[in-house]
């Protein structure tokens, strides 16, 4: 019988740090899609993949708000990519005076996460609905791909969002220890980064799936909230 791991990063500790912070906007340079572009983008996507079904992979905050309809959910693991917080942000979840740091799929490894299959029909919309999701920007756009998911029921080819290249402009290597720092402050219009890593953990071990990359990271997320708040191992304040 599997023992259920006890939560470092707790609801309690992520509301001390969760709040809500004006949008600064886009940055500079930034070419933001308009319905048009949009548009364009969905059947360029779509051009990309013959096949049907339609399905989506989703390791991160589509897993625990998938806000698309779906048919059918698997777990499944995509073979040489993993989780990873390398995207250096300054809105949604952090701001230019504190950055955060989002969630991507980067080279390397493999990740377990759900592949939805999207309802037969209206493919266009629904591409559309979820670029409008998950993209915003017309650079955005090269992080869109089609991967290989691996599930019980056989593989399936499916389009996943933020997949990285490395040349990208906001791309950050940082170590885990600089990682659980900026995770533990940063916050936006949006919320907290210490919400979305709690979030995603929580998610993740309700359908049996233990990432240890983000396990350590949300016990590292806890120790900095506590360390920031004089909290002792006891949830006493000093």
């Amino acid at each position: 019988m599997r023992t259920r791991r006890q939560l470092s990063l707790t609801g309690d500790l992520v509301s001390l740090v969760d709040r809500r912070e004006p949008d600064p906007g886009p940055g500079e340079g930034e070419v933001e899609l308009d319905d048009d572009g949009y548009e364009r983008a969905a059947w360029d996507v779509l051009a990309r993949h013959a096949d049907r079904p339609l399905w989506v992979f989703a390791y991160g905050s589509l897993i625990w708000k998938p806000d698309f309809e779906h048919v059918e959910h698997r777990i499944g693991r995509a073979y040489g990519w993993r989780r990873s917080f390398c995207l250096d942000i300054t809105r949604w979840r952090g701001t230019p005076d504190q950055p955060g740091l989002m969630l991507a799929l980067e080279a390397g490894g493999s990740c377990r996460g759900v592949a939805y299959r999207l309802p037969d029909g209206s493919d266009h919309a629904q591409m559309v609905r979820l670029l409008k999701r998950e993209v915003s920007h017309q650079d955005n756009l090269t992080t869109v791909r089609w991967i290989d998911v691996h599930t019980p029921s056989g593989p399936v080819r499916a389009l996943t969002f933020w997949a990285v290249p490395r040349s990208l402009a906001y791309y950050i290597d940082l170590p885990v220890g600089e990682q659980a720092r900026r995770l533990a402050r940063a916050a936006g219009h949006v919320g907290s980064c210490a919400e979305y890593l709690h979030n995603t953990v929580v998610k993740l071990g309700e359908l049996g799936i233990h990432d240890a990359y983000l396990w350590q990271l949300q016990h590292l997320v806890a120790e900095e909230i506590k360390m920031l708040h004089s909290i002792d191992d006891n949830g006493v304040t000093s």
